[in-house]
């Protein structure tokens, strides 16, 4: 049962749809992106969805978040893709995880967690091309990573990597994409050379839509899988849509102010409603003064500070408005949008940051 008046509603059929989309148009299979609790939509529930439409796999940030999907029935192919430390080893082997590997240092205690635990490792080679964070940095480095791995039995079932600027317009940005590209063919041809025989991948979101030439053996469908459409093109469609009530209402004088630092003045007669709602749910206190929220289909300002639990809505002019009225902090409402990218540039941030922060203490409920 559902006691808070703050809640995450989750299209799960919004999901299918862009998984589908991405099935459809990519011309290669789709790795669904799960990690971060489905970017905040639920990880479970959204592999789910993302499966049903048509996505071959998953791929998680940790083990813990593998194990997740294991303990819930799933059990397609699913990619750790940060590296992990040797304790989560025996637990990601036993699941049948596919752990990312950046270098053969480790092979001898692979090849004892792979005979304690009954069955071989399944690894992937991250290939550092330029985004400069974890993974082998030339040819020479892959090829006798795949070669200790393979000596000691561990499956190398594919190479990876990440470009840093696929989401950056200019020359500059394309410029050094294609140069990633370009050192991940010259890395993954000297594998293939070495014997290696496994898919190719490195075309996240933005990528996998605006560059076909990098799509390779597979693509990666994270943020995009939940509805930001880059292009346009796709007709992606938002999965998430963040709701609150109001609890409380009242009129103000002007020169009364309201919360925190006392940063908001009325100029007028003022109804301000408050909602149960603040920055310990993820709605970010860097969107003070700046943000807005939808009441009966019409934009209101957020007023004062963002406090840990509570914010407060101009309301004056909603026509009717009430105690208990829905109100959507992100997402539609009527002929209104509030979409992550707009409230990520109110709070100076990304929408990535914006979905994977609404934190756990808000409930999720998922449409089907």
């Amino acid at each position: 049962m559902r006691l808070r008046d703050t809640w995450l509603e989750v299209d799960l059929d919004a999901i299918r749809h862009n998984a589908a989309a991405f099935c459809r148009e990519m011309g290669v299979p789709v790795m669904a992106v799960v990690k971060a609790n489905g970017y905040g939509h639920g990880a479970v529930e959204t592999a789910r969805a993302a499966l049903k439409g048509g996505a071959c796999c998953l791929a998680v940030a940790t083990v813990e978040e593998g194990l997740e999907l294991r303990e819930a029935g799933l059990q397609v192919p699913v990619l750790v893709l940060g590296l992990s430390g040797e304790a989560a080893w025996g637990p990601a082997v036993r699941a049948g995880l596919t752990l990312a590997v950046a270098d053969g240092s480790q092979s001898d205690s692979l090849r004892r967690i792979s005979r304690e635990a009954g069955r071989e490792a399944l690894v992937q080679l991250k290939l550092d091309t330029g985004m400069g964070r974890i993974g082998a940095r030339s040819a020479e480095d892959a090829v006798r990573a795949y070669r200790e791995l393979s000596t000691a039995g561990a499956v190398v079932s594919g190479a990876f990597t990440h470009f840093a600027t696929a989401d950056i317009e200019g020359e500059e940005a394309l410029a050094y994409l294609h140069l990633q590209a370009e050192r991940f063919s010259r890395m993954t041809e000297a594998l293939r050379q070495a014997g290696f025989s496994g898919v190719l991948h490195a075309s996240a979101s933005a990528a996998s839509i605006l560059r076909s030439e990098c799509r390779f053996d597979l693509v990666r469908e994270g943020i995009a899988l939940y509805g930001t459409d880059i292009s346009g093109a796709l007709g992606l469609r938002e999965a998430l849509c963040w709701k609150s009530r109001i609890l409380f209402l009242k009129t103000i004088a002007p020169g009364e102010t309201v919360s925190y630092g006392r940063r908001f003045t009325a100029q007028r007669p003022t109804m301000v409603a408050t909602l149960p709602v603040g920055y310990a749910d993820g709605y970010r206190r860097s969107l003070t003064g700046r943000a807005e929220a939808l009441v009966r289909g019409r934009r209101v300002p957020v007023i004062g500070t963002v406090c840990m639990d509570q914010i407060l809505l101009d309301v004056t002019d909603v026509e009717g408005v009430s105690l208990g009225d829905e109100t959507v902090l992100l997402g539609r409402q009527g002929g209104q949008v509030i979409t992550s990218e707009e409230m990520a540039g109110w709070a100076g941030t990304i929408n990535y940051e914006i979905m994977t922060g609404i934190s756990a203490r808000v409930p999720r409920v998922y449409l089907p």
